[in-house]
């Protein structure tokens, strides 16, 4: 079984920046496909991004240019670099694995850390 734990949610002004992280615990097999997805009261759970363990990253239009995501594969952890963030960028940001992980394939959640962005 693996886990999944995001850190680096807070309170920020339009556009400051925030790093979120999400470290796994288990084994994350080198196929397995991470990213960030965020959710709002009502809404549905959108993709923000996503990145495989070669580094090839995909973005959702609304953070291109804004948003980065990362990966260091040792440390079994994802990161996400946001920046110019806007009012609209408020959400939950859930971390995501996908794949063999835990030597189980999967789709694995984090518990989600809440993003506000407000002045």
């Amino acid at each position: 079984q693996v886990q999944l734990v995001e850190s680096g949610g807070g309170l920020v002004q339009p556009g400051g920046s925030l790093r979120l992280s999400c470290a796994a615990s288990g084994s994350i097999d080198s196929s397995t496909i991470m990213g960030w997805y965020r959710q709002t009261p009502g809404k549905e759970r959108e993709l923000v991004a996503t990145i495989t363990s070669g580094g090839s990253a995909n973005y959702a239009d609304s953070v291109k240019g804004r948003f980065t995501i990362s990966r260091d594969n040792a440390k079994k952890t994802v990161y996400l670099q946001m920046d110019s963030l806007k009012s609209e960028d408020t959400a939950v940001y859930y971390c995501n694995a996908n794949g063999i992980a835990g030597g189980h394939w999967g789709d694995y959640w984090g518990q989600g850390t809440q993003v506000t962005v407000s002045s």
